[in-house]
């Protein structure tokens, strides 16, 4: 599937797509004084290689380089980083964009010290539905359920 935003291609993970995938995931994490390092990076390759394994993850090429992802089990979005250097170019809308044509229903967690990333949820038309003081994730962090739906159904 072709992207929408600056040339990127929203394509299928494969296999040897873990260690680009985690690296994303790395410093995506990393630019985010307020997070906790609570993985090693070896941890963060071999999350990705799971969830890529299970089939949950599209990348985002922008030529041979992998600039962002997101894991999708059925209607439950687990993930959606992009490279620092990659936000704001229209990319995380084209990887929600796949997960909404595949989907009536959609469903996350963010972070609520992620301000960034509760405003573009709410801007792709995501609503809120619950917050919680963090106690069942593993960073122990305050967070925001979110919850779109196709207006037609």
């Amino acid at each position: 599937m072709t992207g929408v935003a600056a040339g990127v291609r929203i394509l299928p993970a494969r296999p040897l797509d873990a260690g680009a995938v985690g690296d994303v995931l790395s410093c995506a994490n990393d630019a985010l004084p307020w997070l906790p390092r609570i993985h090693s990076r070896a941890e963060e390759v071999m999350f990705a290689g799971d969830m890529i394994d299970a089939g949950w993850v599209h990348v985002a090429r922008q030529g041979p380089e992998i600039v962002g992802f997101m894991a999708r089990a059925r209607t439950e979005i687990h993930a959606l980083y992009l490279a620092p250097g990659a936000q704001g170019l229209g990319i995380g809308r084209a990887l929600l964009s796949q997960a909404k044509t595949a989907c009536d229903r959609l469903g996350l967690w963010s972070y609520q010290a992620n301000a960034r990333a509760a405003r573009f949820y709410a801007r792709a038309g995501f609503a809120e539905v619950a917050r919680t003081d963090g106690a069942g994730n593993d960073a122990r962090l305050p967070d925001i359920r979110f919850e779109w739906a196709r207006k037609d159904i």
